[in-house]
């Protein structure tokens, strides 16, 4: 079963000098749920070796692991799963190349694109921009965040888990908790912490407030 709590995305150059590898250890210490593979900036063959590498990590530890965008590359490294975006092949696809047991989550945010995802197979939705973020180039102004009044409307619409991505930290993951989430998907709320693994602890207990305010 996955714990959708906090939802690790790697991001070396987010990371502060430090290995991903290194960061990941460090999150699964502090009680990180999902652990998936980004380094949207390195190649093929460099994820793939370090997709090995958090493989190990996290079947060690029982944390689900998961390959942003590529299917190829998460059968590569025998991942639990895929998370696919608008620009990538469809839910269907994912599912007939890597199984039924696969976790296969999917991008969205609005309200029919998250029924779409659901009908066509995802098994969650990663929902985002909650807030302005950094991370990505296009969503750095208020105007483009998604908000927790629309995530709210997303997470009831559907009956899979949501992850609430996009500007997430510690000091307000349990309002997007409160407002319908299952958990938070963070890059530098984690990476770029002086301690990753209190920061991935500090993001929990925000969690649980979040749903004891439902």
């Amino acid at each position: 079963m996955v714990d959708w709590g906090v939802y690790l995305v790697t991001q070396a150059s987010l990371s502060e000098g430090r290995t991903t590898a290194k960061i990941v250890e460090q999150a699964i210490a502090g009680g990180v749920g999902v652990v998936q593979l980004r380094e949207k900036d390195r190649s093929a063959r460099e994820r793939y070796e370090l997709g090995r590498q958090l493989r190990t990590l996290t079947r060690e530890s029982g944390v689900t692991f998961v390959v942003n965008d590529r299917i190829d590359l998460a059968q590569a490294v025998d991942a639990d799963g895929v998370h696919l975006g608008d620009a990538d092949l469809p839910v269907p696809v994912a599912r007939e190349l890597l199984g039924e047991d696969a976790v296969v989550g999917r991008s969205v945010s609005f309200v029919e694109d998250a029924r779409a995802a659901e009908a066509a197979g995802a098994d969650y939705l990663g929902v985002g921009a909650v807030y302005a973020t950094g991370s990505k180039a296009d969503i750095e102004d208020d105007e483009y965040a998604v908000g927790t009044d629309r995530l709210g409307e997303i997470a009831a619409a559907v009956d899979i888990p949501v992850v609430g991505i996009g500007g997430v930290t510690a000091d307000n993951a349990t309002e997007v908790v409160a407002a319908g989430a299952d958990g938070v998907a963070v890059i530098t709320a984690i990476t770029g912490a002086d301690d990753p693994e209190a920061a991935t602890r500090a993001l929990n207990e925000a969690v649980e407030r979040g749903r004891s305010k439902r």
